[in-house]
């Protein structure tokens, strides 16, 4: 795929709802809100969609946003698995159904009301009927490996062991993402910064895990708008160029229990993405100007930043010690605030926040015009994104 989609197709519109605990609205009125807004940012018709693209996990059938946003006709349509490890790769789909010529407007959704109506924190429910995917869960559910923070925690607990990471260095992650919150009206968070002190404080969830190592549970959505690189001169706002996108998944991988890896203080399907990522961009580590590393887990912002060569392996630690995290250091990373203080939308709202680094709107701007890294959900199947200027 190198040489072949980078630089194809760009996002042009992105648009979201409010970020809330209780929207009191449908995932599906969500849906078409956040949609509505990204093409009007786009300044794109809804009648000019022709492609959608989201997560498996999404409850909006395809055929309902179209019908909702006023749809005319959908050439493609398609849905990535893995929860958030499928962030990034919606986008990865827009961008080959732009290149390809199959369709020329993609909309990338991602609509849920993840705190008044379900709870991905609350703990894993075996299916009715068995099947492969869900199997493996029975070597973890019943010795108490029962949540997504309990997966994470075995990971974290061992990485600790042999880098020498404390729980002090996991909170300066939370610290940082809640300082950027703090400056971001449409975070949830806002005005609402943390210290280093309270993020010690906050209960146990599993151990090492405290509260504050985990992010939000959210209501809202957000969309994003895809089109040809060609096309978006033209349009409303400065285009983010996808620069490269990537998926991967590696070495015996699991849905976060991939504990029978040889090393399991490596994100495998990471490296491979970041491998992807650089030689399609023809960038490195040295060249990101600012990254939205998925959060889900504080400790997983330490293994990415290794992943990507921004600290040699174990060694991440110091790399978030020096305050290289935040605005003025080395790699501001969610200057969104994040997952941990802006909201839990599966990591589309990581993107948007990379395409306003790229247009120039954050609120935490980094200085420069170099490339932007986006991540998706680590511990499971993932992807990537690198965005930049026209």
């Amino acid at each position: 795929m190198s040489g072949t989609l980078s630089g194809k197709a760009a996002i042009v519109g992105i648009g979201a709802t409010e970020f809330s605990k209780n929207s009191g609205r449908s995932e599906l009125r969500l849906a078409v809100e956040a949609i509505t807004t990204a093409l009007e940012d786009a300044g794109i018709d809804r009648e000019e969609v022709d492609g959608l693209s989201t997560f498996t996990m999404d409850n909006n059938p395809e055929i309902e946003v179209f019908r909702n946003i006023g749809g005319k006709s959908l050439k493609f349509f398609s849905r990535v698995h893995y929860g958030g490890g499928a962030a990034c790769a919606p986008i990865m789909q827009a961008a080959m159904a732009v290149a390809t010529g199959v369709a020329e407007v993609v909309v990338c959704y991602r609509a849920m009301n993840e705190r008044s109506q379900y709870r991905f924190g609350s703990g894993y429910t075996p299916p009715p009927v068995p099947n492969a995917e869900s199997a493996h869960y029975g070597y973890y559910v019943p010795f108490g490996l029962l949540s997504p923070a309990s997966w994470v925690a075995m990971a974290a607990q061992r990485y600790m062991y042999e880098s020498g990471a404390t729980s002090e260095d996991f909170g300066r992650v939370s610290v940082a993402c809640r300082r950027h919150a703090a400056n971001n009206p449409n975070a949830w968070f806002y005005e609402q910064p943390i210290t280093l002190e309270e993020h010690q404080q906050s209960r146990w969830i599993v151990e090492p895990l405290h509260l504050l190592d985990c992010c939000q549970e959210s209501d809202g959505a957000q969309a994003i708008v895809v089109t040809s690189a060609e096309r978006a001169k033209k349009l409303r706002q400065p285009p983010a160029i996808i620069r490269a996108a990537a998926q991967g998944a590696a070495d015996d991988q699991q849905m976060m229990t991939s504990y029978y890896r040889e090393d399991i203080t490596r994100l495998s399907e990471m490296d491979l993405v970041a491998e992807q990522l650089y030689a399609q961009a023809g960038v490195k580590a040295a060249d990101i100007r600012t990254a939205t590393l998925y959060d889900h887990f504080t400790p997983y912002v330490l293994t990415q930043l290794e992943a990507f060569g921004f600290a040699p392996k174990g060694q991440a630690k110091e790399f978030v010690r020096e305050g290289n995290l935040e605005i003025g250091g080395r790699l501001p990373v969610n200057t969104n605030g994040g997952q941990l203080g802006e909201a839990y939308i599966h990591g589309m709202n990581g993107i948007a926040e990379g395409v306003r680094q790229v247009r120039g709107t954050s609120v935490n701007q980094v200085p420069g015009d170099g490339p932007v890294l986006v991540t998706a959900g680590t511990g499971v199947p993932t992807s990537g994104l690198i965005l930049g200027p026209a």
